[in-house]
Order: C-alpha cells, then sequence, then structure tokens
C-alpha cells in the first residue's frame, strides 16, 4: 500500500487499524513518512506509542521489526553477531579436507555466516517495502547504545569491521518510543520529529473502547471512562493506561456486568492498577465515592 497523501489519508489509515488518533499525532506521523524522518514518540506507559508502528505496520503491508530495549542492550542483540558455533564447524571440516591454512579463513566472514538482529534486518529490502523499525522503550537502553543509533538513523547504514558498511536501498519508517523514565540524548531527538503522546480526552478514550471492546453495554463504558479518568488525576504509583482501559472494560464486559458497583470494582481492581499500595488506596470506601461521583457527573450531562 502507498504511502498516505494528507494528514486526512494518514488519519485514516489508524483508524482502518482501530487506532483513534489525535490530529496532531496524524500530522507528526504523516510528516515523518513524507520526510523519511524517524518520529520519536514520547509519554507515559500505556497511552499507545507501541501500537502505533503495529498499526502502521499492518495498515502498509509492511513487515514489522522491533527492537525491545533494556538495559545493557549491545549490538550482538540489536545489530549483528558471527556465528562462531557454525564458523568453528567449517575450520573443522576444511581442516579435516585438507584445505591449506591460507585458504580456510576464506569465506569465514561472509554473510552466510551472519546472524542480522533487528537494526540489520531493518535495512534489508523487501519486496513489499521498506519495513517499520520499532526501537521500543529507548530510554531502557544505556546511553552508549543511544551513540550506536546515531549512525542509524543519520545514514541508515551500518558498518561491520569485517564486511564493511551496509545501507539501506530504501530507508525503513522509523518509530521510537520512550516511557521518559530518563531523557535520550539531544543527537537523537534531533534526528527525529517529536510528539508526545498524552492520555485521551474521555470522548476519544469512549471511541477507543467502543472499537478495542464492541459489544459493550454503553453506560458500562462511560462508566469505566469516567472512573479511569478521576483515578488519573490522583496521586497514585502508576496512573492507568489506555491498555489498562481496555483490560477492565473487556474484564467487566466477560463478567455480563451492565454498570459499574462498589463490590465489582473492589473485585477487578487488580486489572486495572498493577500496584498494591495503589490498590489498597482505592479499594473499598474511596472506590465507593468515585464511583458515586462518576454516576451524578454522568446523570447531570
Amino acid at each position: 500500500m502507498a504511502l498516505p497523501n494528507s494528514i486526512d489519508e494518514t488519519l485514516a489509515l489508524l483508524a482502518g487499524g482501530d487506532y483513534v488518533a489525535e490530529r496532531s499525532l496524524a500530522t507528526a506521523l504523516f510528516l515523518a513518512l513524507r520526510m523519511g524522518r524517524p518520529l520519536f514518540l514520547e509519554g507515559a506507559v500505556g497511552v499507545g506509542k507501541t501500537e502505533i508502528a503495529k498499526v502502521v505496520a499492518s495498515a502498509l503491508g509492511r513487515k514489522l521489526v522491533r527492537l525491545q530495549c533494556y538495559e545493557g542492550l549491545d549490538t550482538a542483540s540489536a545489530v549483528y553477531e558471527w556465528n562462531y558455533q557454525r564458523q568453528m564447524i567449517e575450520i573443522r571440516l576444511a581442516e579435516a579436507a585438507g584445505k591449506p591454512k591460507e585458504a580456510i579463513g576464506d569465506g569465514i566472514f561472509s554473510e552466510r555466516f551472519l546472524i542480522k538482529r533487528p537494526l540489520l534486518q531493518a535495512l534489508e529490502s523487501d519486496v513489499d517495502g521498506a519495513p517499520v523499525l520499532l526501537i521500543d522503550e529507548l530510554d531502557r537502553s544505556d546511553e552508549p547504545f543511544e551513540a550506536y543509533l546515531l549512525e542509524v538513523l543519520s545514514d541508515f547504514q551500518v558498518t561491520i569491521p569485517e564486511l564493511g558498511t551496509i545501507k539501506a536501498a530504501e530507508p525503513p519508517i522509523v518509530v521510537i518510543t520512550s516511557n521518559r523514565t530518563r531523557e535520550i540524548h539531544d543527537a537523537v531527538k534531533r534526528r527525529c520529529l517529536y510528539h508526545w503522546v498524552d492520555y485521551p480526552d474521555a470522548a476519544r478514550e469512549l471511541a477507543i473502547m467502543k472499537r478495542k471492546a464492541p459489544g459493550t453495554a454503553d453506560k458500562l463504558s462511560r462508566e469505566v471512562v469516567a472512573f479511569v479518568h478521576k483515578l488519573r488525576g490522583m496521586d497514585l504509583f502508576k496512573l492507568p493506561g489506555v491498555a489498562e482501559t481496555i483490560d477492565w472494560t473487556r474484564a467487566l464486559a466477560a463478567l455480563d456486568k451492565l454498570a459499574l458497583d462498589p463490590d465489582t470494582i473492589n473485585d477487578t481492581l487488580g486489572v486495572l492498577l498493577k500496584y498494591q499500595d495503589d490498590i489498597a488506596k482505592i479499594h473499598g470506601s474511596e472506590a465507593a465515592k468515585i464511583l458515586g461521583e462518576v454516576k451524578a457527573e454522568l446523570a447531570a450531562a
């Protein structure tokens, strides 16, 4: 599928993948696609940053290459490494066949012994077009890895000492996400278009619920969204993201609930909140109080 030619087409592309996006996000994505620049998405956990790359890859019919970042990530896990076991077998077979020592090393450092990791895979040509490279949670990696990324993001190429420089014939579509557990270096951000992905407002989150949890009672969906928005205004260790709202809505629907009630909220808080301190803070009278406010506000609307 061809790249979108307008912001409206970008909104339609995301909507086709059940992603309800605000226009500013669609604008950033459209410009990133049009200009061939990486898109850097920052925001809280669970607001849908990773999902954007998945939807774009699916909608465009492109291969999705995902690099999940973590502390200690290095080139062997992110870019490439040599298959030393196969190389050793090749050397021993050559020695057994009586090949001269000078010839044994020929071809040992060739592509057939190369294990390609996500960054190198993303530089490969594909009949369906350049892949979508998702560099997920870059803030979890170490700063030296950020420095290594600069070559990839600047020239879309990787240098392998034994083989030389491998350059993408067509640059991949790059989406980088960060939960902002630490600041990403300016040198990386300068190579990207930036967008902050915030929690959706109530209307957009309700639209998301209708797509992600179809068949849920309208009253239940409205109460769930309103209740979650109340929680996001509280001092919790981990605020519930859109992913948790979807999970909670589906869980309540699985329990055949048509509306929220205090007992059900208390019994299912572990679907919505992921830390015991937060659950203890909301459980019981606080949950009943919030639910009362929600029902009163919805009735008055």
